[in-house]
């Protein structure tokens, strides 16, 4: 019996989210639109340089789950924090979103995960992420009914970097089979993509991932190639279902020799970029489990897309199921 639609697994991550220009980056030497990984020496030295900051639970799959609930879907968490003060603000957050979240904490190190947001007054986003945490979810924290009873497993590709949680996705993914559900990642980022492309690869030609999520940056990354087109015949061929985001140009979704373009929504201004990705991995496999028609699914994508990043955060403020009646996508 189906008691969740998504499962979403991922790094418990509480954001810290602050403004600069491009000079804080260059002379801070931080990778514009990257997420980079530091240490705690380096988390404590950004956040004294920090400005006036806001605090908010992220973590990209995290943030797809908060979305799914959002939408009325009905979402599970698996990601590991401490019992301490970030924990407890991304437990109350997630909970408080109505999602489904039994992870044991930590006792206390090491400490819940942060990540030093810096946003330009393009609104792109350069993460400098602590992971403390969440290196430690393994195999221990899979509730194996949690996953048997979703109708698809979603994972980050971010969780390939602490080397316990891989242990963990493969056996999520062995047990979603198992009972004739479906797993489905998200690529992350173009960094990671150049980090893990042959193991990549091999989740999706195995089958091990059934669905899988990029934007334009990451399947080139993963093809190595400068041609998109040629791309996406790649990632198509790879998969039996990928879904390729694009920013303002939209996404485009791909199925066996089918392609499905999607318009972005329409954006007053930019605000903030971050969980945009992840925002449209919640509406699409929100429709997708409610059988909606593909091209829909990219509908609701790029309406949760346009609308967390015309605000500060990565999770809505809004209610998306009611945004959804809105634009006649419910």
């Amino acid at each position: 019996m189906t008691q969740f639609d998504v499962l979403t697994v991922g790094n418990a991550i509480v954001d810290i989210i602050a403004r600069c220009d491009d000079d804080f980056l260059t002379d801070n030497a931080i990778i514009k639109g990257a997420m980079n990984l530091i240490d705690a020496e380096r988390a404590e030295l950004l956040y004294s340089r920090m400005g006036p900051a806001v605090e908010a639970s992220g973590g990209s799959a995290g943030n797809t789950a908060a979305g799914i609930a959002s939408f009325g879907g009905r979402a599970a968490y698996f990601g590991k924090v401490a019992k301490d003060q970030l924990g407890e603000i991304f437990t109350h957050d997630i909970h408080a979103q109505g999602v489904h979240f039994a992870t044991k904490p930590l006792d206390r190190f090491p400490p819940t995960a942060r990540s030093m947001i810096f946003v330009t007054e393009d609104g792109e986003r350069s993460m400098n992420t602590y992971l403390g945490a969440c290196v430690e979810l393994g195999p221990e924290d899979v509730e194996e009914a949690v996953v048997a009873a979703a109708k698809v497993t979603y994972f980050e590709g971010y969780l390939w970097d602490p080397p316990r949680a891989k242990e963990a996705i493969r056996a999520c993914a062995r047990i979603a089979h198992a009972n004739g559900r479906e797993v489905s990642m998200t690529l992350s980022d173009s960094f990671c993509v150049h980090r893990y492309r042959d193991e990549f690869l091999e989740l999706m030609r195995s089958g091990t991932v059934d669905i899988v999520f990029a934007n334009r940056a990451e399947a080139l990354a993963l093809y190595e190639t400068d041609d998109f087109d040629h791309a996406l015949q790649r990632i198509a061929n790879d998969c039996r279902l990928a879904i390729v985001t694009m920013s303002e140009e939209g996404s485009v979704i791909l199925k066996g020799g089918e392609r499905t373009r999607v318009h972005a929504s329409h954006i007053e201004r930019v605000v903030d970029t971050t969980g945009a990705g992840d925002l449209y991995a919640a509406g699409f496999l929100h429709g997708y489990t409610q059988g909606r028609a593909l091209e829909d699914c990219g509908k609701l994508g790029s309406l949760a897309a346009g609308i967390v990043i015309e605000q500060i955060g990565p999770r809505p403020m809004c209610s998306l199921a009611a945004a959804a009646v809105q634009a006649r996508l419910a």
